[in-house]
């Protein structure tokens, strides 16, 4: 028989509201955090986040706060659900309302610029001066917010440095419609989480030149080799790619109407600057930022993402979306497998590294 047990989610957006919709369905008690108090009031007298899951009702449960001490009294477990951009400074506020070391399950995807760190390296970062965090676990893989609140099957994995983390945080989260599964690969589960959001932006960018199905294949396929070579140089699992997080996400992003990131890339490919996409979204596109960072890896490990490199240039160069394509197909010839097992080969070479 399950514990239930009193659960902080951080973020009311679809995704938070989401996954804390999943820990109520699991008998859980829990306090979900919002910043704006018209959205806490809607929760708790209505049960519904209209602006985020329109048309559910949330599960009585759910209990909104916009104090984040309320919210995050008496737990010890945190989900995370907010950009990437804001995890340092909702870090910090955590820290200064805790009084007990909690564990924190973070469901964001990216990178951060300049640092190129993951999430989960944000979050140590932040609490190194201080005894409050016990582990810190990733949740991700194929899972549109809008579909998991109406109950659809929807498989993820979840990852940690140490399995006894991954495997509370996959008792916490399991039912009969989302299933988790652990993974002890932590650095290849979010770098697919992050970098499935930029090839992602490149499918609707090529959807929105009018380009079909062969295009977005050849896309999603060379993406994910670009993912996993950056992924291997990171020091990740290959085989990780292959799953849930990687593969699955990539498709479930670069393939459905529910994908911001799609979205945005396809109108940058219908001839809408990069300002009027990010303002008409109204929501964060994680792919934006995390192309930046990818780009900047790519150069200080040296490796070879050009779809990457091509969609940075677009976004933050001026270079058109038809003249990329052009250039993409215009490379020189190569063999399709053999730079990615070159890449494994060295990855386990102990002379290599």
């Amino acid at each position: 028989m399950k514990e239930m047990k009193k659960i902080a989610v951080v973020g009311a957006g679809s995704w938070g509201t989401a996954l804390a919709m999943v820990l109520a369905d699991n008998e859980h008690e829990v306090q979900l955090w919002a910043r704006r108090s018209e959205q806490v009031v809607e929760i708790n007298e209505k049960h519904s986040n209209s602006k985020y899951l329109p048309g559910i009702t949330l599960p009585k449960n759910i209990i909104a706060f916009n104090d984040l001490n309320l919210a995050l009294k008496n737990v010890d477990t945190i989900v995370l659900v907010v950009p990437t951009k804001a995890i340092r400074e909702m870090v910090q506020e955590m820290i200064h309302v805790l009084t007990s070391p909690v564990t924190i399950i973070h469901a964001s995807k990216g990178i951060e610029p300049g640092t190129h760190k993951r999430v989960s390296e944000m979050i140590e970062e932040e609490f190194q001066h201080s005894d409050l965090l016990q582990d810190v676990v990733v949740l991700s893989g194929p899972s549109h917010a809008e579909e998991v609140s109406l109950r659809q099957p929807t498989t993820v994995t979840v990852s940690s440095k140490r399995h006894e983390a991954s495997e509370r945080a996959q008792d916490l989260f399991i039912n009969n419609h989302f299933r988790v599964y652990t993974n002890s690969d932590l650095v290849g589960v979010e770098i697919g989480g992050a970098l499935k959001n930029s090839i992602a932006l490149v499918c609707g960018l090529t959807n929105g030149l009018g380009l079909g199905d062969n295009t977005k294949a050849a896309i999603m396929t060379r993406g994910l080799a670009e993912i996993a070579r950056m992924g291997i140089k990171l020091g990740a699992n290959p085989l990780t790619f292959a799953g849930l997080s990687g593969l699955g996400d990539l498709i479930v992003t670069c393939t459905s109407i529910h994908s911001r990131n799609y979205r945005a890339g396809k109108m940058i490919g219908e001839g809408k600057s990069l300002d009027q996409v990010l303002e008409s979204m109204g929501m964060v596109v994680e792919g934006i930022r995390t192309t930046k960072a990818a780009h900047e890896l790519a150069l200080k490990w040296q490796v070879d993402m050009p779809i990457i490199s091509s969609l940075y240039a677009v976004l933050f160069e001026g270079l058109s979306p038809k003249e990329a394509t052009k250039q993409l197909m215009g490379r020189g010839k190569k063999h399709e497998v053999e730079q990615l097992s070159l890449d494994f080969f060295h990855m386990n070479d102990p002379e290599m590294k």
